[in-house]
Parts: structure tokens; sequence; C-alpha cells
């Protein structure tokens, strides 16, 4: 491992995604949201797809200058059409338009389509709690890793869930998880790095435990909770996806393999006003009241800490702020080579 400052290494995503033809304030915002990715520990979804992300722009997979728009529009809800642009610039404009709309209605619910990969799901949760909301996100995966409860057809993918909620001197909950035991992020940056994965992450087309990520096309990831994870993806892909005329089951591109079809990627936020339900700073400090006692309460033996949602993220951050981001030395030397592609100076 090598470690790089976070601004180096947002100025360095920049640079890249403005030599394949974004526009600077486009690439600057791109890269901010990457690089905080990597700031909370999502390395699966920060400069980790860089290279992807370049690659499906050279091959126009991802529209460089989209006009992304609403194209239905009520008091509380509105349906974003990205123009298959940046994930990451799609998500932030619903997440905006969610707010605003909230700011009003108490809540609002943003469906979208024609978008793209857009990084962890926390990053637009999260976005709301600047204005003491409450942000939901869905998403629908951009490739199918998960079969039907007992089937090996490939009809979903991993659908993420975040729910991030204010509050007063703790620090927010934010629960952001898969409805797979594992993101098939993890799945490929175990790969990169040479390790194994551990049972019950995937499964083989005969039942039996995948633990060589090199052999994921073997097999399937697992749901969380059995037949209950089954059931979270699948409503989460026709919550972000069907309702919004975006990519679903057999519709879903692959981006890990096709780097040129436009994905429909669809996503969901909604942004919930706390303000609507009483007086917000009450709510908060109520919010923290909840964290300490789960924190406080008894433990099992051997147990040396209870932990809240997104408080591992939370402190990660600030270890990685002071400390620096760590690259694998496999990520880095596809980091030097792709600088010298593109003919950019490369991370110092």
């Amino acid at each position: 491992m090598t470690t790089v400052k976070a601004q180096q290494l947002e100025d360095f995503i920049a640079r890249a995604l403005q030599a394949v033809g974004l526009p600077a304030d486009d690439a600057s915002s791109v890269a901010g949201l990457m690089t905080r990715a990597d700031l909370i520990g999502a390395d699966g979804h920060g400069v980790f797809r860089l290279p992807q992300y370049i690659r499906r722009i050279r091959n126009r997979g991802i529209n460089v200058r989209p006009k992304i728009r609403v194209v239905s529009d009520r008091a509380a809800m509105a349906l974003v059409d990205g123009d298959n642009g940046m994930g990451h610039l799609v998500m932030s404009f619903a997440a905006r338009t969610a707010i605003e709309k909230a700011k009003t209605a108490g809540v609002a619910w943003v469906g979208v389509r024609a978008s793209n990969h857009a990084g962890p799901a926390s990053l637009y949760a999260s976005m709301p709690l600047a204005h003491d909301m409450i942000g939901l996100y869905l998403a629908v995966g951009n490739a199918n890793h998960l079969p039907p409860w007992g089937g090996i057809d490939m009809l979903l993918s991993t659908n993420p869930l975040a729910v991030a909620i204010p509050t007063d001197r703790e620090p927010p909950l934010v629960l952001d998880m898969a409805a797979t035991v594992a993101a098939y992020g993890k799945v490929k940056t175990k790969a990169q790095r040479g390790e194994t994965m551990p049972e019950g992450w995937m499964m083989d087309r005969q039942g039996k435990p995948l633990t060589d990520p090199k052999r994921a096309d073997d097999g399937f990831l697992l749901p969380i909770g059995g037949y209950k994870g089954y059931g979270l993806a699948l409503v989460f892909g026709l919550l972000a996806g069907t309702l919004n005329g975006a990519a679903m089951a057999r519709e879903t591109v692959d981006f890990n393999k096709d780097e040129v079809t436009p994905t429909n990627t669809g996503q969901a936020i909604m942004a919930i006003d706390a303000s609507a339900f009483g007086p917000v700073d009450e709510f908060k400090r109520k919010v923290d009241d909840v964290a300490r006692q789960m924190r406080g309460s008894a433990k099992l033996p051997g147990v040396e800490r209870i932990w809240l949602p997104g408080e591992q993220s939370h402190g990660r951050r600030a270890e990685r702020e002071a400390k620096g981001i760590p690259l694998p030395a496999p990520l880095r030397v596809q980091l030097d080579g792709l600088a010298s592609e593109l003919r950019i100076s490369p991370l110092t």
C-alpha cells in the first residue's frame, strides 16, 4: 500500500476526466464525490472505478455533455432524465431537486432514469443532512449478479439502499447496504489485491461456496437474509428502475463487460424535512439519545464495542483525511498507466 492525500487524488481524477472531455466544473464535481467515497472507505466506488469510467467515456458509453433535466414534475415528486451523463452529476442534480421540493412539501421523491454508476449510495442519502433532512436512496446496480431465490439466472443486481438521519452531537446515522451480503465492488477489489473472499459472499452454480474472486463469473452473490434479501433486491429495483422507465432484470447492462451500450441506470432519492414533524433540534437530540442507548447497551462476551450505522465510515474519513488514502500497489500501477495514456501528470 501507498498513501495519497485526498486533495492530490481529487486533482488527479479531475485531470483525467477533463482529458476525456468532461467540462472542468463537472470533472471537479465528480472528482470530489469519488474522493469522498475513498475517504469513507468505500474503496470499490472511488478512484478504483476511474479506469472503467474512462473506458466507457472513450467508447461513448457515457455522455460527457448531458442535458440533465426534469421530465415530470409535481409538488412532491419529480422524474429526472440524466441523458446518459456521469451518474455522480445526475444524482447530485436529483438530490438538489428533492431537497428544494421538500422545503415546501415536507417530503419529496425524485426518480432517475438514463443515469450511470454513481458510487456509494451514502453519498446521496447524506446530501439532505446539511438541510436538517433525512435522506433515502435506492438504485439498480450496474450488473446482475443475483438470481431469484432458488434460481441461477442472473436477473437482479445488488440494488443498494442508503438512509441518512441527522443528529445533534453524534455522527449522523448513515445506513448504506446492498441487498447482497457483499457488494460486487468488494469482489473486484479482492481480485485486484489477490485476496480471497470469505465464505458466504458468493456461491457457484452447484450451490458450493465460492471464495476465489477471480472465478466470480462461475457463480453469483448471495442475498442478505436468504429469500428476504432477494425480495428487497426485487422491490428496490422496481422502485428505482421500473417505475422510472430505467433498466431492470434482463434489460440491465453489465458495465463491467460492455463499455459501449448506455446503461439507463435507475435511481431514486427521497428527502424528508424533519421540521415538518416538529422542532428539528429536539428530534436530533432524541436521535443522539437513541444512538447512545445502543452504544451503551450490554455487550456479549468478547465484544469490545457496539457500532452504529455510519460510525466506522465517519472515523475512517477522519483518519484518511489526516493520514492519506491508501492505494494498493496494483491500483497505483494502473493509475500511473492511465496518466501516461492520457498524457496528464501522475499522482505524486
